[in-house]
């Protein structure tokens, strides 16, 4: 059996992926789906796990430059950051 490559539609946000992978999750344990539309299914589901990743990522990123750019040292005796 020859393996296709397949092209995966991008999600438009972070919980739009989250919800379809949960829908995903939901119908490949109930058993819908017949062989074939289980591995479709497990394809998308894991591009769809490592785009949540890469958004997490992201914005862990920016959550980090921001506390750099916030967190200063506070001196104790002045009451003011340095």
């Amino acid at each position: 059996m020859a393996q296709t490559k397949v092209k995966h539609k991008e999600p438009s946000s972070f919980e739009d992926a989250m919800r379809e992978l949960e829908a995903l999750t939901d119908s490949m344990e109930s058993g819908e789906f017949a062989l074939e539309q289980s591995l479709l299914a497990y394809q998308r589901g894991a591009y769809l796990v490592k785009f949540c990743q890469a958004q997490l990522q992201a914005i862990e990123q920016q959550v980090k430059i921001v506390e750099d750019d916030m967190v200063k040292p506070f001196d104790l005796s002045t009451g003011a950051s340095s």
